[in-house]
């Protein structure tokens, strides 16, 4: 009876909970995301956070990826929708697709919302290798996505993992930081350049941090400098060097606040919103039923909803119970709060 109660006749939150998403996609500064392991019916899967100071989305899948990713934030517009313009045909040159697939790509025009009829759309047009695949169905929903009013130029923070790289995309410092911090020093003058490599990072973070409060073109020029310098240093320590190069890798997601101050320069944000999810799968392991899982990623979305804008978990859930009507849905609370932050 408490499965019952738990997991069932909830499409009033669930609804809710889409609300949510599309509310927090309406008109975004940017948005953060991060995912965690969530084993369901005794299979590994994963769940993925979506969210800013406004609101939290929480959805389990049985897999991460980029197009997993995209699927996801198409929770937040009309409908998942699989189609190609220009910005999905740059992407896709950028993928550096074959030029034979391009070509003929370019002048077809589809518009499909059915995940397995686009499947068998791929096959037709004997678009079968993993990779053409892979990108074509990424392009198609970018398509989808922007076509239906996502900017391309939406700011997605993440940790740097490659399934969050879509979009206008900007890297955590923190997480950088730990691929030099994690080095294990196997003498002195390598423990120093780590230390000398690490001061050099929050120094540069430091920097950041000044020019979020007071954006200048002099503040920004320094801070060029500066991450070209310590990027471009070579020390002899291979492992060192192989972690300073991957921030010259990344510079253009690692910088991405000197065009855009009101960026986080870190993904704390998305962990927070997690950790509650985690201290639950460590505490049940994992769900059993597909409604289970459901019901965990919608209270875990609107608890978390409720608490950035101020509102009692419980008292939300009492007026909705009770169908008081004193709270209004939370979708709309969020895009006022949205506004009011200008």
């Amino acid at each position: 009876q408490l499965n019952n109660i738990i997991t069932e006749n909830l499409e009033e939150f669930h609804q809710e909970k889409n609300d949510i998403l599309k509310a927090g996609l309406s008109n975004p500064k940017y948005i953060q995301t991060d995912d965690t392991g969530a084993r369901h019916q005794g299979v590994n899967g994963y769940c993925t956070q979506i969210g800013n100071e406004f609101f939290t989305w929480f959805e389990s899948t049985q897999s991460k990826s980029r197009i997993n990713s995209l699927e996801l934030l198409s929770h937040g517009v009309k409908e998942t929708l699989y189609t190609f313009n220009d910005i999905s045909l740059e992407y896709m040159q950028k993928q550096v697709l074959s030029k034979k697939w391009l070509s003929k790509l370019e002048n077809i025009k589809i518009r499909i919302t059915d995940k397995k009829e686009f499947q068998d759309w791929l096959e037709k047009n004997e678009i079968i290798t993993p990779k053409n695949i892979r990108i074509v169905t990424e392009s198609a929903l970018i398509g989808g996505l922007t076509t239906q009013g996502i900017p391309v130029d939406l700011s997605i923070v993440s940790d740097g993992a490659r399934q969050f790289n879509i979009f206008d995309h900007a890297s955590c410092w923190i997480h950088a930081e730990r691929g030099v911090n994690r080095l294990i020093h196997l003498n002195d003058e390598n423990k120093k350049h780590v230390e000398n490599a690490r001061n050099d990072i929050w120094n540069i973070y430091q920097k950041l941090k000044e020019y979020k409060v007071n954006p200048n073109e002099s503040m920004k020029q320094i801070i060029y400098n500066d991450f070209d310098a310590f990027s471009g240093k070579v020390t002899g320590y291979d492992a060192l060097d192989n972690a300073i190069n991957s921030f010259k890798k990344n510079k253009s997601d690692l910088l991405k606040v000197l065009d855009k101050p009101y960026l986080p320069l870190h993904n704390n944000l998305s962990e927070r919103d997690i950790r509650d999810y985690v201290k639950k799968r460590k505490i049940s392991g994992s769900t059993r039923s597909d409604e289970g899982r459901r019901a965990r990623d919608t209270f875990a979305s609107l608890k978390k909803t409720c608490k950035k804008l101020k509102i009692s978990f419980l008292d939300y859930l009492k007026d909705r119970l009770l169908g008081s009507g004193n709270i209004p849905c939370l979708g709309k609370s969020v895009q006022v709060a949205a506004c009011r932050s200008g």
